[in-house]
C-alpha cells in the first residue's frame, strides 16, 4: 500500500519537504521509512506528489517530491451534513466513514433535542481522524468540520440561500449555494439521488479540477430523539424537502452515512 502523508504547505515548501511533526514522527517510528524509499504527500486541497525520502531521525523526516499534480477524487455532487452530533465514539466513528465516502462538510448542529455540542478538543480530534481516513482512502481534499451551530443560525442560511466560508486571513472566500436542501424524517418519501445526479451529469461537462465550483446539497440529520415539532416547522417554511431513510429507526451516524452513500455521485 502506498505510504500518504499529509503536508498542507506542500505546494510553498517544493521541492524539498519537511513533514510536519505528527507525520514525521509517524513515518519514522510506525512506517519505519529509509532514504531512498518512496512516498506520497498531499496538501488537503487537491494536489499531491510523489516523493523520495532524503533523510529521516525520530522527530524529523525530510524528502523531495516530484511535479505536484492536481488529483481531483472529490465526487460530482457536494454533499454536506448537518448533524445533531452524537457521543464522542460514535462521532469518530461516523466522521472516518463520512470522509471515506466523499462528504463535502460536516456542521455540528445544536437542534433543541441535542445533549451536549461536540466540544474544540472532541473536533481537534475528529479533524485529525479526517486526515488519517483522506490517507487511507486516497483522497486528496479534506472534509471539512465546521465549528458548531444552532439550529436556528443554520435556517437563517438556509433562508438566504447559501452557506458563507469563514474570511481566510488572506482575504474573503467565496460564497457557497446549495441548489437542494433536505431534513431526515420518518414517514417521508424514500431518499434518492435522482436530482443529485443530474446535477452531477451538468458537473461533468465543467472543469472537474475545480471542485468548489461543484452543485452542493445539504441534509440534516437531528439528534437522537429527532427533529422536534418546532423545528420541522421551521423546515417546512423554509421549503426544506423531508425525506425517509426506510422502516426503521437508525442511529445518527447509521443514518449519516445511509445519506452520504446514497447521494455521493463519483
Amino acid at each position: 500500500m502506498t505510504r500518504r502523508y499529509y503536508v498542507p504547505d506542500l505546494r510553498t515548501q517544493a521541492p524539498v519537504v519537511q513533514l510536519p511533526d505528527e507525520e514525521a514522527s509517524h513515518a519514522a517510528r510506525v512506517m519505519r521509512v529509509q532514504p531512498g524509499d518512496r512516498i506520497e504527500l498531499f496538501d488537503g486541497t487537491g494536489h499531491q506528489s510523489g516523493a523520495e525520502v532524503v533523510s529521516v531521525s525520530k522527530r524529523e523526516c525530510v524528502v523531495r517530491c516530484d511535479a505536484i499534480e492536481t488529483v481531483n477524487r472529490e465526487p460530482l455532487v457536494a454533499v454536506d451534513l448537518a448533524i445533531g452530533f452524537p457521543k464522542p465514539d460514535r462521532a469518530k466513528e461516523m466522521v472516518e466513514r463520512l470522509a471515506e465516502l466523499g462528504v463535502a462538510r460536516v456542521f455540528p448542529v445544536v437542534f433543541e433535542r441535542t445533549q451536549r455540542p461536540p466540544a474544540d478538543n472532541l473536533l481537534s480530534k475528529l479533524r485529525r481522524i479526517v486526515i488519517e481516513a483522506c490517507k487511507q482512502s486516497g483522497r486528496n481534499a479534506l472534509m471539512e468540520i465546521e465549528s458548531p451551530i444552532e439550529f436556528e443560525s443554520l435556517a437563517k442560511r438556509i433562508s438566504g440561500g447559501q452557506a458563507s466560508r469563514e474570511t481566510e486571513p488572506t482575504g474573503q472566500s467565496p460564497v457557497v449555494s446549495w441548489q437542494r436542501v433536505l431534513v431526515a424524517m420518518p414517514n417521508s418519501p424514500p431518499l434518492i439521488a435522482m436530482e443529485d445526479s443530474w446535477q452531477a451529469l451538468k458537473a461533468s461537462e465543467a472543469d472537474q479540477s475545480n471542485f468548489d465550483g461543484r452543485p452542493r446539497t445539504l441534509v440534516l440529520i437531528g439528534p437522537e430523539g429527532g427533529v422536534s415539532e418546532a423545528e420541522q416547522q421551521r423546515c417546512n417554511e423554509l421549503g426544506v424537502e423531508s425525506v425517509g431513510l426506510g422502516s426503521r429507526i437508525l442511529r445518527i451516524e447509521t443514518a449519516a452515512s445511509v445519506v452520504a452513500a446514497r447521494l455521493v455521485v463519483d
